[in-house]
């Protein structure tokens, strides 16, 4: 054999070049046809066909031609998918935009109810999932797996991605608060799930340390150390932004490639730290919207936030059309289909006690027109679906498990992807009409936009008179002491509008306050339909 020739039966380096291109065009012909047929289906309002599971279905179809085909060979080698495109190119887009699509004045206002069920309910979800799966198996209902491979199970399908539910209460018009619980529990939450997994992998293959107390340890130094060097990198990059005056100066070229720079510095340097770089690109994107944004210029901001929102949408259509695509190619470990089907009955269980039992605590400290009623508990526990994210913590665990235990839980995980994507995320519009919670049958009782703004995240002084009326229980003076702690402990809102607002950006104090809290009635209203509007979320006007 000549030195350099490639072995025999190998492909030759113009075979290569030709199945990549042939591969290239057939990803790009399926996205094309998946936007085009999402078009479509908005257009004509078919909500039984999301736009998520419309991308699946194509990747089914494609795929399940090509098994059936001679041609099952060549068209893997075509559609050759790498774990490294996945993790460095497809999903820091796709986090990164759900942080920078957050609307601070909705977030702000339920961010103690969010943190709740991001942190909170993530946990106990990640936890009942976990012992479930374990406890079926030391009877013999699943396939068997040690406890800390089943928390890691657990853990990455705690991750919701509710992207087809929320497009759905655009289109229908839901109530700000409830869209934003949603949308804001599913950013957060996909920071937890990362943070628990990556504990429970290093608890696995260090089984010196597992104390309890080590556990603990290590998951708040990789949530809150990836948290902060996100939060960190934003807060530089807003200073920067700030000082340097790039506007002023009409660079808005450099400016918008230094905007879209940022974000992966701050996953590069926290991968560089052994840290999460999901999660700082999380809260790299939090800060970037709060802060750096409204210091770029106009033309800026304008190409930046659409540049953003077209590479999450890309990402996110491709990641649904290669799960259909990989599913049909049969790739997967389906003999243990009883793990499938208990593991979505389990992750269903997990997620009611996660949504009601945080909505009692939540309930606990609000006031009583600001509860969240039991259809909203409702709609919160039907929104939790899985995407992206559980999928990639899915074939993290490919090579982090032996044994073909990673190989089962990617198949169980892709197949929870796509039946809730596939059913729940079809039947939302019939759940959300028969809970009366979207359109003219959405409850009255739910406070409007105006009540929001002057709420502003904090419980005020009528809240410790609403209170007072619930008696002398014992259950109404927890709740009332719980008020008065609330009351008495300085919100994030008033952090922000106060020091962080000032500091970090080049707003004076009458924008800012245009930002955080109306002033003289008509003016502040424009802005945050404005605010909201400019999300995509629906800002009815109420009365």
């Amino acid at each position: 054999m000549a030195a350099g020739a490639p072995p025999q039966g190998a492909p030759t380096v113009e075979e290569q070049e030709e199945a990549a291109g042939v591969g290239i065009l057939l990803q790009i012909s399926m996205l094309v046809l998946a936007f085009v047929l999402s078009h479509l289906l908005r257009r004509r309002r078919v909500y039984y066909l999301p736009e998520a599971s419309a991308s699946l279905l194509i990747g089914l179809i494609v795929g399940g031609l090509a098994s059936v085909s001679n041609a099952q060979k060549s068209t893997r080698r075509w559609f050759n998918f790498r774990e490294e495109l996945f993790f460095l190119f497809l999903l820091p887009p796709i986090i990164f935009q759900s942080g920078f699509s957050l609307a601070p004045k909705p977030f702000f206002s339920n961010f103690g109810a969010i943190i709740t069920f991001a942190i909170v309910g993530t946990l106990i979800a990640s936890i009942v999932t976990g012992v479930l799966v374990y406890l079926a198996g030391l009877i013999h209902l699943v396939y068997r797996m040690p406890l800390v491979e089943c928390m890691m199970f657990g853990a990455l399908v705690s991750a919701t991605d509710p992207v087809t539910v929320l497009s759905i209460f655009q289109e229908l018009g839901t109530d700000v608060n409830l869209y934003a619980l949603v949308f804001g529990e599913s950013v957060l939450n996909d920071a937890m799930a990362i943070s628990l997994y990556r504990t429970m992998a290093s608890l696995r293959t260090n089984a010196s340390s597992q104390n309890i107390f080590v556990v603990i340890l290590r998951f708040l130094e990789n949530f809150f150390g990836s948290m902060s060097t996100g939060a960190g990198a934003g807060f530089i990059s807003a200073l920067l932004f700030k000082y340097s005056t790039l506007g002023v100066e009409n660079l808005y070229n450099l400016e918008s490639c230094l905007f879209v720079l940022f974000p992966y510095f701050s996953y590069m340097l926290a991968e560089g730290f052994g840290l999460s770089g999901i999660v700082s690109i999380l809260f790299t994107g939090i800060v970037m919207k709060r802060y750096t944004f409204s210091n770029l210029s106009e033309d800026s901001q304008r190409f930046t936030a659409a540049l953003f929102h077209l590479l999450s949408s890309l990402a996110e259509t491709f990641v649904f059309i290669y799960m259909g695509f990989d599913i049909a190619m049969e790739r997967q470990s389906w003999s243990h289909i009883g793990f499938i089907f208990f593991s979505v009955i389990f992750i269903l269980v997990a997620r009611a006690a996660n949504v009601f039992s945080c909505a009692f605590l939540v309930n606990m400290v609000r006031p009583p027109q600001r509860q969240i009623s039991r259809q909203y508990q409702q709609a919160l526990w039907y929104s939790g679906l899985r995407g992206a994210m559980a999928f990639a913590l899915a074939l993290q665990s490919v090579h982090d498990l032996p044994d073909g235990h990673g190989q089962t839980i990617l198949s169980a995980t892709i197949s929870i992807v796509v039946l809730t994507v596939l059913l729940i995320g079809g039947s939302t519009s019939t759940m959300l009409e028969a809970l009366h919670v979207v359109g003219d049958g959405n409850d009255g009782r739910r406070p409007s936009l105006e009540d929001q703004e002057n709420y502003e995240g904090n419980n005020n002084a009528g809240n410790i008179e609403l209170g007072n009326e619930e008696g002398t229980s014992t259950t109404s003076k927890f709740k009332l002491k719980l008020q008065e702690i609330q009351k008495n402990t300085p919100s994030l809102a008033a952090l922000d509008r106060n020091y962080l607002t000032p500091f970090f950006t080049s707003q004076n104090g009458d924008s800012d306050d245009d930002e955080h809290g109306p002033t003289d009635g008509a003016p502040r209203r424009s802005n945050e339909l404005q605010d909201l509007e400019s999300h995509g979320l629906p800002a009815r006007e109420t009365g």
